[in-house]
């Protein structure tokens, strides 16, 4: 088997865990539909965290009959080294996860070190705008919130783009929307709820002037 087709991207008015697909990930999930070209039964995804990696990682998994390794930093690096042989024994993918890719995770086991400088190395980057507002309609969505278009664009402009800033986003807007007992996001709850949290990274005058 060559190939696998991943249900990545998410059905409308899904609820459940899905991985939402963007320029930052598309091509780990290309190498995890081809996973029979891999030049070993292994791979290393790596990628910031709250990017979806456990997921995806997950999903693969179950599709390929394959096994994962999640924070393979804190996992024995003898573990790992008997996991990466028995993959090549049986044939059966193994994804390894982790924050970094060797030499920024220092791997102490010479026989692992050099396993992994042969294994093909899969990154999830940072979302780009498409992705992080796809991201943030999804999360909403899941948590059955609503915000229109012009409060996206408010988001978008005064956070930082990265898997973790998106997910404490939501979290504060959740809080401030069960808090005001309502479902609709606007700027106006918005602005307050993120401002007291420390998600808004416009100066300190921007945002006066917008509240004036």
């Amino acid at each position: 088997m060559s190939q696998l087709r991943l249900p990545l991207q998410r059905p409308e008015g899904a609820r459940r865990d899905e991985f939402i697909v963007g320029e930052a990930n598309a091509s780990v999930v290309h190498h995890l539909e081809h996973w029979g070209t891999w030049p070993v039964m292994a791979a290393l995804l790596v990628g910031p965290r709250k990017s979806g990696r456990s997921l995806i990682a997950r999903l693969f998994a179950q599709r390929a009959d394959g096994r994962m390794i999640d924070d393979a930093h804190r996992v024995a690096e003898t573990d790992i080294f008997h996991a990466w042989n028995m993959a090549q024994a049986d044939r059966k993918p193994l994804l390894i996860i982790a924050d970094h890719a060797p030499p920024e995770w220092n791997i102490r086991l010479p026989d692992l070190r050099s396993r992994l400088a042969a294994t093909p190395v899969l990154r999830i980057d940072e979302p780009d705008d498409a992705l992080f507002v796809d991201l943030l309609r999804y999360q909403f969505d899941r948590r059955e919130l609503f915000a229109g278009d012009e409060v996206i664009a408010w988001i978008l402009k005064r956070v930082d783009r990265t898997y973790l800033s998106l997910m404490r986003v939501v979290d504060a807007l959740d809080d401030a929307a069960h808090e005001a007992e309502r479902g609709r996001i606007s700027i106006p709850l918005a602005r307050p709820a993120l401002q007291a949290r420390g998600l808004l990274v416009q100066g300190a005058g921007e945002l006066r002037r917008e509240e004036a």
